[in-house]
């Protein structure tokens, strides 16, 4: 079929880029919709991430239907952090052809080596707080709200285009109700108690608020320090904005926080319901029913996403983490929740070999990034 590729550029262009891969996904039951007015708020240019990133937005037609879109995404402070001369494809979606997927990477590959780059690699976003990653093993698996989905021929056509993994990632699904041994919280007692920190835990979003910019803070150090794959710290204008997006909605039982003698958050772990069903009824949209069928998942659930976890690295290696993983699974058996599904962690970092080593697990999912040079 001819494929002619066009540039988003008008305000309906742009909500037909977001709203494309729901149409799509439409008969995949693992797909869980992201909401319209978070995929327009993020490549609005009101997102910070624009100050320090290039990008442009392609997408697909052939005979007047929308089969592709694309996004390149030069995100200059992580390429001068990691020393790297990198552009990003993201957004990336298309029908089963082949032609499709080649004509629309080509754009992203004309646009990197025109801003003088010198490697492809995706699929990426903005930052490491978007989703990102393609699933290569695990497709029928349970899918995560807050990460890509894409079907096997995703994968089959950017290797025959060229492309090979450049970081791999697995996921792992566990009892959430694990007991705790009686020896680990003797042991976390006593780190608490030699280390003067404290655990803390809330029973509102507002009382979660004093203590957001300091996770963040916490946040940027640990994922910095952890090798996670381009991390780029969070400036202060993305915090304020995820402060304000995700801080007043979460479940404050699932929000694990330790401080030390001065208030500051040394190590963390945060939690979210498993809003998949909601999302999925909501199908892109808050009004006017979605919220009530997201709402409804999170205050009723037996399954949790494990979303972000960390340590500051002059922590690290002094059991802390034990202090946090050790209170979810007593959340968890207080509140009847059964299962617990990791975010992506990278294959070989040993950071997070700490918790997979020590806890019952099964790997369910792998995603990867793919690269090559320009």
């Amino acid at each position: 079929m001819e494929i002619v590729i066009k540039e988003v550029i008008t305000k309906s262009e742009f909500r037909t880029f977001v709203e494309f891969p729901n149409k799509l996904f439409r008969k995949c039951k693992n797909y869980v919709p992201s909401l319209i007015s978070d995929d327009l708020s993020t490549l609005s240019k009101k997102n910070p991430a624009h100050e320090y990133c290039d990008s442009k937005l392609w997408m697909a037609y052939s005979r007047g239907r929308v089969v592709g879109r694309v996004a390149a995404i030069i995100n200059r402070k992580a390429n001068e952090h990691w020393n790297e001369k990198k552009v990003r494809f993201g957004w990336f979606d298309f029908v089963e052809d082949i032609n499709v997927c080649s004509k629309l990477l080509e754009k992203v590959e004309e646009f990197g080596r025109e801003h003088g780059m010198t490697e492809i690699h995706g699929p990426m976003s903005f930052t490491d707080m978007d989703k990102e990653c393609w699933i290569t093993k695990g497709f029928h698996e349970r899918q995560n709200m807050t990460l890509l989905y894409n079907l096997p021929y995703y994968v089959e056509f950017i290797e025959r285009l060229g492309y090979s993994v450049t970081c791999e990632w697995a996921q792992n699904k566990m009892p959430a109700s694990q007991p705790v041994p009686e020896k680990v919280a003797r042991i976390n007692s006593l780190i608490m108690e030699k280390y003067n920190l404290r655990l803390l835990k809330f029973k509102s979003c507002k009382e979660i608020m004093p203590y957001a910019r300091s996770f963040f803070e916490a946040l940027n150090e640990a994922f910095n320090s952890g090798g996670i794959y381009s991390f780029v710290p969070l400036n202060s204008k993305e915090i304020d904005i995820y402060i304000k997006s995700y801080f007043s909605v979460l479940d404050p039982k699932l929000v694990s926080l330790v401080v030390d003698e001065n208030d500051q958050v040394v190590a963390f772990g945060i939690s979210i319901p498993d809003l998949n069903e909601g999302f999925r009824k909501a199908n892109g949209h808050l009004f006017p029913f979605g919220w009530f069928h997201i709402l409804k998942c999170l205050y009723k659930y037996d399954t949790i996403d494990l979303l972000l976890n960390g340590v500051r690295p002059e922590w690290q290696k002094r059991g802390v983490h034990s202090i946090y993983y050790s209170d979810m699974n007593e959340v968890a058996i207080k509140h009847g929740i059964k299962t617990a599904y990791t975010n992506p962690q990278i294959i070989g970092n040993e950071a997070v070999k700490i918790w997979s080593n020590s806890y019952e697990c099964e790997e369910v999912i792998r995603r990867a990034v793919f690269g090559k040079a320009l």
